[in-house]
């Protein structure tokens, strides 16, 4: 640790005292000590609370694990289960119905269905392409994706290519005639757009080949344009409560060549960004906490700016205007150039040195996070910074890894505090409520109320939620290969559980139902194909990896009216309880060994190629390569799945520690070898023992069942911090 700061009852790492004092306090009219003091108080107040509330996660395992250890190769009672968790207060019985609360929420939240970006803040870069993909070009995101076939010459190329980009072109002219349409023809029919006045209000006008004017087949549709020199040079469109700006430029290259001269197709894609202090980040010491906080602060103020090499290239990153148009009635209209940006802070499991007690005690980092990324926010809210972000003047915290009421009421409360510490109105800071523990998932009804006036997100996850039912299911046998997990009846039943709590709870129009991440970003055509399903399922946001994948999944929101859809699925009946607390055992179901050795080889080879980049690199969010050289977007709930499966699998005897040690070090060389072309990679071959990172995999493995809830930080975090010191 640096030099620390003594301020009340804390001591606060120099490095963040200063960032605090200098760049985020101006502004806000906080003083800096009085700031610290205030947090002391909170710490006092409430880090014995979240020490019990750990405590009795720990204690509730392990009565889980005698509950199963004691009926050891028995088939699971459901009914004699439920009783055992009511009893032992891991199940709640569910309170009288009510209604989601939350007032001055912003309608990228409360009415507009669309993708949501999840981005790791410490990258200044990332977080600024993130924020600024409220907007994408489709015609980008088609040109360079797979979702545009390479056959008959349309093949992609440095240059550009004529004829995939006239497959682009007909794909897009496509989904508009699809979404939008015209009163006869096709958008491929248009040799110009133009205005008509009618009854004092602008009305666009297609002119077809066959030389007829037509207008869109639902004019309402038409919200806006821009125009250069008399000519008309952008058309706004509406769907859904989503935007699409075609711009006319009959100069531009591509604009040239199209009859109507439509020179590009931009649809308004991440509605809202996660900008993340959690699972993407490698954050491990005071240092690393200051650069979460500078981004996240530079980005409230409006100006975070970044300056980068692409292509030989020196480029210059910063927040992206807003757009205005002028609306048919003469009006002007200007829309956001940013997505809404939420912040996720760690959960109450995470501890940091970044301050401590007089003591010398680490204190919970979720603490901290709250306090200081609101205490930022506060530019965005007095409306001192350069852009708006919440029109609202609230603050969106995301928090992960609750495990039930008890530990979102005492969030609640936490909350209220830091409103009074900060002299903010009660209910400025909401709440996301990550739906990803079992605990929280069986008791998602009371969670949800005791945060009712807070609410603005729950979120479904597959990885975590799954890596938490391995862990929580320890001891009650061993489980069916990890992929075959996402059919069976507790996933579907959670999936849809979580919508039904939404629907019940009267989300829709205030807070969003959320679903999870799309983890192949260069598979743009299969989610293309496949990612409509969550819609369709009732989420109005679901993750994406990328700006690209946040403007293809736009189009799922344009052909999916999320809030009729909801209305539809009102009328089942809820999902079944019984089914979210059947675990996924293997049971008589005997796998050959070539199956075991193979869910063994994908196992491993993800986990050391996210570890070695965490621990050696300090990149918490990144594509990895995956045994089959398949770029997937892994992250620490990725880790987590993988690393149970085989603790579960170890522990149960379906493999033995030598053959996991093995499996280690054969995968190791692949990865070694995926990551031959990076200057600062490190091999983990053949020097394993000396190589930190490949032995903080195994150990992921081998302290899985002893880890609390199977977090991979416990392990992460010591092993990162012991390559820094090493230089």
């Amino acid at each position: 640790m640096g030099n620390r700061i003594k301020i009340g009852s804390l001591k606060i790492d120099e490095g963040l005292y200063t960032l605090v004092r200098d760049e985020i306090v101006p502004g806000t009219e906080i003083e800096a000590d009085a700031f610290w003091e205030a947090f002391g108080d909170i710490v006092a107040a409430f880090a014995p609370e979240n020490k019990a509330l750990l405590e009795k996660r720990d204690a509730l395992q392990q009565q889980i694990d005698a509950w199963h250890l004691a009926r050891k190769d028995e088939p699971l009672d459901s009914e004699a289960y439920s009783a055992f968790l009511t009893d032992i207060g891991y199940l709640l019985p569910e309170g009288r119905d009510f209604t989601v609360l939350t007032e001055d929420v912003d309608i990228e939240i409360s009415l507009i269905s669309g993708p949501q970006l999840v981005v790791p803040t410490d990258n200044a870069r990332y977080a600024l392409n993130a924020a600024n993909a409220r907007w994408g070009s489709l015609y980008d995101a088609l040109y360079g994706t797979d979702v545009i076939d390479e056959s008959d010459g349309a093949t992609r190329s440095p240059t550009y290519n004529p004829i995939r980009g006239a497959k682009v072109i007909a794909y897009t002219e496509q989904f508009l005639d699809e979404i939008t349409g015209l009163e006869t023809g096709s958008f491929s029919d248009v040799t110009q757009f133009s205005l008509k006045a009618v009854d004092g209000e602008q009305q666009l006008c297609a002119t077809l080949s066959n030389g007829s004017e037509v207008g869109l087949a639902d004019s309402t549709k038409f919200v806006g344009f821009t125009q250069d020199n008399g000519e008309l040079s952008a058309i706004l469109l509406q769907n859904h409560g989503l935007h699409i700006e075609m711009r006319i430029d009959r100069e531009h290259p591509i604009g040239k060549a199209h009859p109507a001269g439509v020179a590009e197709v931009i649809l308004e894609s991440a509605i809202t960004t996660i900008q993340d202090c959690e699972d993407s980040v490698a954050v491990v010491d005071a240092a690393d906490k200051c650069r979460v906080y500078s981004n996240w602060n530079g980005i409230m103020k409006g100006t975070l700016e970044t300056t980068f090499e692409k292509n030989g290239e020196m480029l210059t990153r910063r927040l992206a205007p807003d757009k205005t148009f002028t609306a048919p009635d003469g009006s002007t209209l200007t829309l956001p150039g940013r997505s809404l940006l939420l912040i996720r802070n760690v959960g109450l499991h995470i501890y940091t040195d970044a301050v401590t007690t007089a003591a010398g005690e680490e204190i919970p980092e979720g603490f901290l996070d709250a306090m200081v990324t609101t205490l930022a926010a506060m530019h965005d809210r007095q409306g001192k910074g350069k852009y708006t972000n919440s029109k609202t003047g609230s603050v969106y915290i995301v928090k992960p890894k609750f495990h039930g009421p008890e530990e979102v009421e005492m969030t609640v409360r936490l909350f209220e505090r830091i409103e009074a510490a900060l002299g903010l109105p009660t209910n400025t800071i909401k709440i996301g409520i990550m739906d990803e523990e079992r605990r929280t998932t069986v008791n998602l009804k009371e969670a949800i109320r005791v945060a009712r006036e807070r609410l603005v997100f729950i979120n479904t996850g597959f990885l975590d939620r799954t890596g938490d039912e391995i862990h929580t299911s320890m001891e009650a046998g061993a489980m069916i290969p990890k992929m075959d997990i996402r059919n069976e009846p507790w996933m579907l039943a959670y999936e849809d559980w979580n919508v039904d709590m939404g629907i019940e709870m009267g989300l829709l129009g205030t807070a969003q139902i959320g679903k999870g991440m799309w983890t192949k970003p260069d598979k743009m055509a299969e989610m293309v194909e496949t990612k409509v399903n969550h819609p369709l399922a009732g989420a109005t946001t679901a993750w994406v990896p990328s700006p690209t994948a946040a403007t293809l999944h736009a189009m799922h929101y344009h052909r999916v009216n999320v809030a009729k859809r909801l209305d539809e699925l009102a009328a089942r009946s809820r999902a079944s309880l019984a089914h979210l607390l059947k675990p996924p055992l293997l049971a008589e179901n005997n796998l050959q060994p070539d199956e075991i050795q193979r869910e063994l080889d994908n196992n491993a080879q993800g986990i050391l190629g996210y570890v070695v980049r965490w621990v050696d690199q300090g990149i918490g969010c990144s594509k990895i390569p995956d045994i089959n050289n398949v770029g997937l977007m892994e992250d620490r709930a990725t880790l987590r799945i993988s690393s149970q499966h085989i603790a579960n699998w170890l522990h149960h005897g379906i493999v033995t520690k030598a053959q996991v040690t093995e499996t280690f070090q054969r995968m190791a060389k692949i990865v070694d070898s995926q990551n031959a072309g990076d200057p600062n990679y490190r091999d983990m071959s053949p020097n394993y023992e000396g190589s930190i990172a490949f032995q903080a995999a195994l150990e992921l493995v081998f302290k899985g069942c002893e880890v609390p809830n199977g977090y991979t930080e416990f392990v992460l975090h010591p092993r990162r911090r012991e390559v820094k010191a090493g230089g």
